[in-house]
């Protein structure tokens, strides 16, 4: 009897001993699944459903699981907040990653400072999102540290002297766009020719565009979101505009090719991926992605597929205890000194300072690449 005792005892300090190490570790994912920014949600959540299903299947993270929680923010700032507080509160996550939009992020980024949750933006490449507190990070690099690029390499291939400028002007990104394109373009000395606005929801540029066809520039500069930014370029080529247009990260997607079809050759946009990027990683990615799905992948897919794995770098070096507050600031300590090779090439964090020049948050550190639009593909420029 004293030995089955022992025995019982026994397995259950080993069964104690299992269920600590196989912990379930939540993971919060508020994406635009509907909506006019849905284009970019559903990319979003393949790229994490793909990194989370390869984590897990290699054994997890210490041997903890992954189970991605995912919530449909709807590209709005209301919901986004919802969906913050939901994630944070009711499902006690460790992370969020998004939202998807710049303006959502905005909006919701500070609850999650506030509650001492870490954030991972994977889209927002708007001014000022990091600027919120030391809990917030993303690995899209910022619009003020591609587009002075990518305007620079414009010129120096197609010989611009003189741009013009069109974008919307009731958006958090595609003003921040704006405010990046117009410093870069005073800093380069660039004369515009004429600067044009448009809103969200508007289906009809022909105004603006004849405006800036009769201007005279060398090229279009456009910081836009695809809902808008693919049916300029369709409105454009109909009236005979076919100069560069110079897009930001909005019109950065695969999606354009369908939205503006006919009409997506010669735009220009930096990103720090690519699919032609020709890397053991981003090719081991693009492989993975396509025979899962059926399709290509984007760069917003990309992002957050090398997103999740930044987390899980981590959560390496974190003992999840069940704390959640405890967790939650251990996974905060431990992400700014990761350093990781994926499918958008080498990656590391910066720190980003608030308005009062002191440290805050985390930008993305790494070099942009080139790309070009030419029959359906975006072709790396060198």
């Amino acid at each position: 009897m004293q030995l089955m005792k022992s025995a019982l005892v026994a397995l259950a300090v080993c069964a104690s001993t299992v269920t600590s190490q196989a912990a379930e570790v939540k993971i919060g994912v508020a994406a635009a699944l509907s909506g006019l920014a849905a284009q970019y949600g559903a990319a979003i959540r393949n790229g994490f459903e793909l990194a989370a299903e390869e984590i897990n299947a290699a054994g997890g993270v210490n041997g903890n699981t992954i189970r991605l929680v995912v919530e449909d923010e709807q590209g709005k700032k209301e919901e986004a907040i919802n969906v913050y507080k939901k994630l944070i509160f009711q499902d006690k996550v460790l992370l969020i990653f998004g939202p998807t939009l710049s303006n959502s992020a905005s909006a919701a980024n500070p609850i999650a400072q506030a509650s001492k949750t870490p954030v991972f933006g994977t889209s927002n490449t708007a001014d000022g999102i990091t600027a919120v507190g030391n809990y917030i990070f993303r690995n899209s690099v910022t619009e003020a540290d591609v587009l002075p690029v990518t305007i620079r390499k414009v010129v120096e291939k197609e010989g611009v002297k003189k741009v013009a400028v069109l974008y919307g002007n009731d958006d958090v990104f595609t003003k921040s766009g704006y405010d990046n394109f117009a410093k870069a373009l005073k800093d380069q000395n660039i004369p515009v020719t004429t600067t044009e606005t448009f809103a969200k929801g508007d289906v009809d540029f022909k105004a603006q565009l004849t405006k800036i066809k009769a201007s005279g520039p060398d090229a279009v500069v456009l910081s836009a979101l695809l809902a808008e930014g693919a049916p300029i370029l369709v409105q454009a080529r109909q009236l005979g505009i076919d100069l560069p247009f110079i897009g930001g990260n909005g019109v950065n997607s695969v999606k354009i090719f369908e939205l503006a079809k006919g009409a997506s050759d010669n735009l220009w946009v930096g990103s720090p991926w690519s699919a032609s990027n020709d890397t053991p990683e981003n090719a081991k990615f693009i492989a993975a992605y396509t025979k899962k799905y059926g399709f290509a992948p984007d760069q917003f897919a990309a992002q957050t597929y090398d997103a999740l794995h930044i987390v899980a770098e981590a959560l390496r070096k974190v003992e999840v205890s069940g704390d959640i507050a405890r967790d939650r600031a251990a996974l905060r300590d431990a992400l700014p000194d990761v350093s990781w090779t994926g499918a958008t090439g080498p990656f590391r964090f910066r720190q980003a300072l608030d308005k009062a020049g002191k440290p805050a948050g985390y930008d993305a550190d790494q070099e942009p690449i080139i790309s070009v639009t030419k029959n359906g593909v975006y072709e790396i420029v060198k």
